[in-house]
């Protein structure tokens, strides 16, 4: 018979158990309820197992100091003890990361008579909460109700809920972990935001005071050029084109600004694409001749008219021969032209060199801001500005860019329009 009933006194404290844990479960999961409103919730729960009165959850923070965080008696909440008070059972406890189980408080000098007065019985138990070797917090438990006191066997009644109340210390700290990560994010994207805007604006203002001298020397030459003959002519043509590639930068950079911030609108017109390459061409013929390239304009015939924005096509056929071109050695050629998409409506724009080649891995970040094609040092291949504003132009334009290029087999840029 007493095995039986031993049996049934054990199916009954386990059934108890899960029941504390099943309501436990339930604290940790809801969200009515704030973090400490839980740990006090759940102190509740593990006393009333346990069958004691006074208890308390401590919990270490700003790595020194353990603070109580739930208690019965409200008048000790907020308390912090360090984690080297010699005097403090919580404190050793935790240092020394094992249980400690006083039988007689009257008897341990750690509790004077004041101390003593708290308790209505002389036992006391503390188990430290661990996670990975780490203490996280302690739970002290006291005043066993009924005829007799805590005893040491308690102790593995109280480890059954040390891992319940890990999970919420745990939860709590990833979350305060994710709180500080966003606000450290959001502090480093205001900083960002504000660096952003001082380099626009300083980027406006060095747009704006490069504009003014650039128009007065490229005005300045453009009367030179009525005086200048022979072979002067050509350190005058030299500093011409050179003053163009400044001012189409300069206008680059502008549009760059305008097309991201969503502010540029495209002024279209219609077009024969004929006319924007033989412009182009003009445009760009004296610098070709100057590297000894040699620059081939095909042309499909009978094309039909597009409507765009002249002056902003005109300048992404300019920086892509310009990139072409800076990357040509003295002797080869640059094909470039335009023709329409087979059954489609669409035209395509194409300049093709015989330089280097770009490697595969480049392909896909060619056209982002900044990027370069390669390390090459030539006055021609500018800082990684030109492509990306191609790559805009074309776009506001509901078009496409593209490159294909394979090392020692030159490349060939190209973009698409809808007509």
């Amino acid at each position: 018979m007493q095995g039986k009933e031993k049996e049934l006194l054990d199916l009954e404290l386990a059934n108890r158990l899960l029941n504390s844990f099943s309501r436990i479960a339930e604290v940790i999961n809801t969200r009515r309820l704030g973090y400490h409103a839980r740990l006090g919730r759940i102190l509740d729960l593990i006393l009333e197992y346990l069958g004691v009165e006074q208890g308390s959850l401590m919990v270490l923070e700003r790595k020194n100091f353990l603070v109580v965080r739930a208690a019965r008696r409200s008048e000790i909440l907020g308390q912090e003890q360090l984690l080297s008070d010699e005097r403090s059972v919580a404190s050793w406890v935790a240092r020394h990361q094992e249980p400690l189980f006083i039988k007689d408080i009257s008897k341990d000098e750690r509790f004077d008579s004041t101390g003593r007065s708290s308790y209505r019985r002389n036992s006391l138990l503390s188990l430290p909460i661990l996670n990975k070797g780490k203490i996280l917090g302690v739970v002290n438990v006291t005043d066993k109700i009924g005829d007799r006191d805590l005893l040491k066997e308690d102790i593995t009644r109280l480890f059954d809920f040390s891992s319940v109340i890990l999970s919420l210390l745990v939860q709590e700290n990833l979350q305060q972990n994710l709180r500080r990560q966003q606000r450290i994010l959001r502090e480093r994207n205001r900083e960002l935001r504000r660096q952003e805007a001082l380099r626009a604006e300083l980027s406006r203002m060095l747009i704006h005071d490069l504009k003014g001298p650039l128009s007065e020397v490229v005005a300045n030459l453009d009367i030179l050029s009525y005086t200048v003959a022979g072979k002067n002519r050509e350190f005058l043509d030299s500093a011409q084109m050179g003053c163009d590639r400044a001012v189409r930068m300069i206008l680059n950079l502008v549009n760059i600004g305008k097309i991201e911030d969503g502010k540029f609108t495209p002024i279209k017109e219609v077009v024969a694409p004929g006319l924007i390459l033989a412009e182009c061409l003009s445009s760009i013929k004296a610098l070709a001749r100057i590297k000894t390239v040699d620059l081939i304009l095909e042309a499909q015939e009978d094309l039909p008219q597009i409507a765009l924005d002249r002056t902003l096509i005109l300048r992404v056929l300019q920086n892509l021969l310009t990139n072409a071109l800076g990357y040509s050695e003295g002797n080869t050629t640059i094909r470039f032209g335009c023709r329409q998409v087979p059954g489609k409506k669409r035209l395509e724009f194409y300049v093709q060199d015989q330089g280097p080649g770009i490697p595969a891995a480049k392909h896909s970040t060619i056209f982002e801001k900044y990027a370069r094609v390669s390390d090459k040092q030539d006055a021609l291949v500018g800082t990684g500005l030109g492509l990306y504003f191609c790559r805009l132009a074309v776009e506001i334009h509901r078009g496409r860019i593209f490159v294909e290029s394979e090392p020692g087999q030159g490349s060939r840029f190209y973009f698409t329009l809808p007509l």
